[in-house]
């Protein structure tokens, strides 16, 4: 519980001080200004040094505390990398429709997020059913870091059939054009997926994972799955010709949601782009995307739109 206080009035201060950071570089002071009362009614209001009545219990709570510092957090890795290095340097933090996407954030990729770790416990449980004795000793046997490396790689190939499968089939296409829908990406542009979609691509990872892993290694994948896909998503330029080849990088993935004819259905790898050349699906020009979103198509512009159309649309437009 001090833990907690301590990185709630944290985040309390933070919001202040970049407040007036970005009061004073902003010529509209309206986000800023807002971001200060609101930081300074929550001080007001007890902030991190609030009574709690109810008694506490052993085991796991979520609260809107949680919420607000993995956005936080997240935001204090990703923005000042897009803030130094842009690709598109005119786009801004604050682009259009980014409240959209912290209303996802809040809503569907954050709950996903802590639905998979809390679910690592049944999981537990359930290998003893779905696992493959021989697959587990064989790999429980091999260097922890091999064990990892390995993890990724099925993870990514299931995601790989489960992502060509929401592209390729019709009804499954109504909930990830959602995601596909932004015509700008930044860090929190990916967090934008319907619920349906997002627990779709989680069960067929941890699923496959579940049959030869440890509890560890799913953990440290969700992890890096969860800073890896956020990273794929930024507006950030610099590119690593080295590694490029063999892990996906944010030029990689702009050119999945490109909605030029050539990168249409191309990219569907997370993870290791040697996934979409072995199965004919690699595209990797030397430059970016000049345009984002969906081809030819519209969706409600709002999050309740958004998120009851796809059970009533019938078809994909042309």
């Amino acid at each position: 519980m001090h833990t907690m206080r301590v990185l709630i009035q944290c985040l309390i201060v933070g919001a202040i001080l970049f407040g007036i950071i970005s009061s004073i570089k902003r010529k509209k002071k309206i986000l800023a200004l807002t971001g200060m009362l609101l930081a300074v009614a929550a001080t007001a209001l007890g902030g991190s040094s609030v009574h709690i009545n109810d008694t506490f219990r052993d085991g796991p709570a979520i609260g809107l505390d949680w919420f607000l510092l993995d956005l936080f957090l997240m935001a204090l890795i990703y923005v000042p990398l897009e803030r130094l290095w842009p690709q598109y340097p005119k786009q801004g933090t604050f682009r259009n429709e980014w409240t959209l996407d912290v209303v996802y954030f809040m809503s569907t990729h954050l709950p996903l997020q802590i639905l998979s770790f809390l679910v690592l416990l049944p999981a537990t449980q359930a290998t003893k059913y779905l696992g493959v004795p021989a697959l587990q000793g064989f790999i429980a046997r091999v260097p922890w870091i091999l064990q990892f490396f390995l993890a990724v790689v099925v993870a990514d190939v299931a995601e790989y059939f489960i992502h060509l499968a929401l592209h390729k089939v019709p009804f499954l296409w109504r909930f990830h054009a959602v995601h596909h829908s932004s015509k700008a990406l930044d860090w929190i542009a990916g967090s934008r997926s319907h619920f349906v979609d997002d627990t779709l691509v989680r069960g067929f990872i941890l699923v496959p994972l579940m049959l030869g892993f440890s509890q560890p290694i799913i953990l440290a994948y969700l992890i890096f799955v969860t800073l890896h896909a956020t990273w794929t998503h930024c507006n950030f330029g610099p590119n690593a010709k080295w590694i490029e080849k063999y892990l996906v990088m944010p030029r990689y993935h702009h050119w999945h949601h490109t909605s030029q004819k050539e990168g249409i259905d191309k990219n569907f790898a997370i993870h290791f782009p040697w996934i979409d050349k072995l199965f004919g699906t690699y595209y990797y020009p030397d430059k970016w995307p000049d345009v984002y979103g969906l081809d030819g198509e519209e969706i409600s512009p709002n999050f309740v739109g958004q998120t009851i159309e796809p059970f009533t649309r019938r078809k994909r437009t042309p």
